[in-house]
Formats: structure tokens, sequence, C-alpha cells
């Protein structure tokens, strides 16, 4: 058997090492020259990116490989970038090695590609949704400017403790729990100011701004959410055919109503990424493999289990290693 689990979220029969978490990361991920290497070297990145183009009416491709920088790390723009190249990795290594993970999950944007390797909606749905959350966002951050900072050596409940201190301030809460201690905050910048030297003085060893439009995940963003929930609903939405994490709550998404509330109140709520790891770990999970752009979540997820498998496939190279050692376990015997 190489599809999913047969149960969302207890304890299953199959062997640990067989379980294979898929990861796609969120914004910041995005790099000039993303998915150039699989666009090279295989037709189905080529058919996708062009896909993508004509939804678009713009060029997405040229953007991914080329540049320039500056528009590419833009808010609307980079969220579509991620979720094409995260896609499109996807399909590659089914190319390859055509074995279904046992769960997918996705870092705030990233969890769109989640969605539509689950066939929760199609590809060109999910590439309109997350355009739409990009322009939706950009304008919530024109309209109520924010920014986000990285407490790296803080625990939740101390960055929970000193973003309430500095409320006087302004608008502040947690934005990502991202594990092995890095808390990122958002909010209004006089009071992100003000928390992170809250922090600095409760003994957080380091604290870094954050180079983003706007205070993404917090409060500043509720217009923006609400205003994707129409989008969203508009949607034909199935139940997932792989397991999924969501990042609002860290628990498995079953019905199509879970889709509509949770992303919506992904846009302003915490993403909770050690806690999802956390449980798909708990739940047998020892091979996690990042599709797409970067190594931001193979890294984060060395830190919070260390005893696991963490690979990332950002281009045709590393692609073809995972597609390997899938591979290998499908000729094994242990996806059996």
């Amino acid at each position: 058997m190489l599809g999913g689990l047969t149960s969302f979220g207890g304890t299953q029969n199959r062997t640990a090492m067989s379980k294979v978490a898929f990861l796609f990361p969120g914004q910041g991920s995005q790099k000039v020259g993303m998915g150039r290497s699989f666009y090279e070297s295989f037709a189905e990145a080529r058919a996708l990116f062009e896909r993508a183009n004509a939804l678009l009416g713009f060029p997405l491709s040229d953007l991914c490989f080329e540049g320039p920088e500056e528009v590419l790390k833009s808010t609307e723009n980079a969220q579509p970038a991620l979720y094409v190249t995260s896609y499109v990795a996807y399909r590659c290594l089914q190319s390859l090695c055509p074995r279904r993970p046992d769960a997918v999950a996705g870092h705030s944007v990233g969890e769109y590609a989640a969605l539509a390797v689950a066939e929760v909606f199609s590809f060109e749905d999910g590439l309109r949704l997350v355009r739409r959350r990009g322009e939706l966002m950009r304008d919530a951050s024109r309209k109520r400017p924010g920014t986000m900072a990285a407490l790296l050596g803080a625990t939740l409940d101390m960055a929970r403790e000193v973003c309430l201190a500095a409320r006087d301030a302004g608008i502040v809460s947690v934005a990502n729990v991202n594990g092995a201690g890095q808390i990122v905050i958002s909010g209004e910048p006089a009071a992100v100011e003000k928390t992170a030297q809250l922090a600095k003085e409760r003994g957080v060893k380091r604290v870094v701004p954050l180079a983003v439009s706007g205070g993404f995940h917090s409060p500043l963003m509720v217009e923006a959410g609400d205003a994707l929930y129409n989008d969203i609903a508009a949607v034909p939405l199935r139940k997932p055919t792989i397991p999924i994490i969501a990042n609002i709550n860290a628990r498995y998404i079953e019905q199509p109503i879970d889709i509509v509330s949770g992303l919506t109140m992904q846009v302003s709520g915490s993403v909770l990424w050690e806690p999802s790891m956390q449980r798909l770990v708990q739940d047998g999970f020892r091979i996690f493999i990042e599709l797409g752009s970067g190594e931001v979540l193979t890294g984060l997820m060395k830190r919070i289990a260390p005893d696991v498998t963490a690979l990332s496939a950002y281009d045709a190279q590393t692609l073809s290693k995972v597609a390997e050692l899938l591979a290998h376990f499908v000729q094994s015997g242990v996806n059996e």
C-alpha cells in the first residue's frame, strides 16, 4: 500500500520507517532561480509553469528564474512563486517515484501547496487563492503597517508574556512557533520593538528583525483573512486524500469546512509549526522531505527532532536523491 494512512490521527500499524511526510516552505524561502532546475529537467515542470503564467497573466516563471529579487519577494508575487515551485517539485518527484506521502504539511502559504497535493482543490484554484491571499495581505500591510522579529532562545510562554506586557505600545502577538527556541512575533512596529526589548531583558539570546513588508499572522491581518474567506468558500473543496496537518491548530484536517475556517484564521493567527511537526513525530513519522525552494523547514526539523531523517529537494539533483530514497523503501517492501 503506497497511499495515505488508514486513519488521520491515530496510531498506525505501518512500520515507523515507512511513514513519510512531505513539507512545503513558506514566505521567506523564495529566491531568484527557484524552480529553474525543475523547468530545465522535467517536461511536467515546464507545463505547470506555463499553466501558471497563463492563469496569472504574467510570466511568473521569468520572475522565479531571473528576478529581480525586489519584485519576487513582494508578498503578492512571492506567495504564488512558492506555491507553484513547491507543487512542481512534488509532481516532478512523482514522475521519478510515484510513492505518495503518508502526510503533508506546509508553513503558512506552503499549506496551500500541501492542500493541492492532498487534492483538496485543483492546482489552478490553489494558485488563484494564493495570488489573492498575497494581494490582500499586501493591501492590509499598506493600510495597517507592521513588522516581524524572531526571538531566538525564547519559550512560547515567555514570548506570549512579553507580547502581553508590550501591548500598551500597540498590537503585537506570536506569529510563528517555528521550533528549537525560535518564536516569531508580529504587529505594529513600536509594539514589536518594545516586545523585543522586554524579551532581551528576560534572557532571550538574540532578536532578529525580519525583512518583511507587514505584520503577517497578527491581528493586523484580520481584514485580509475576512476578505479571503469568500474566495475560499467559492472554491470546490474535497476531503483530503492524504492526511494534512493544519497550521492553525496542529491537528489533522478532515472536512472541507475545516479548510475554509482554517485558511481564513491562518492569515491573522499563529503558525503552530513545531506542534505540527511534533504531532507527526508522535504518530510515527521518521522521514520528512521538504519540496520547493530552500532548506528552512529541513533545518527546523533537524532541531525539532534530531533523530528523524530530514531532506530537501530544491533542484533536479536533490530531487533525484530523494526519489532514490523513496524508491528504496518501495523496493524493500516496508510500505506494504
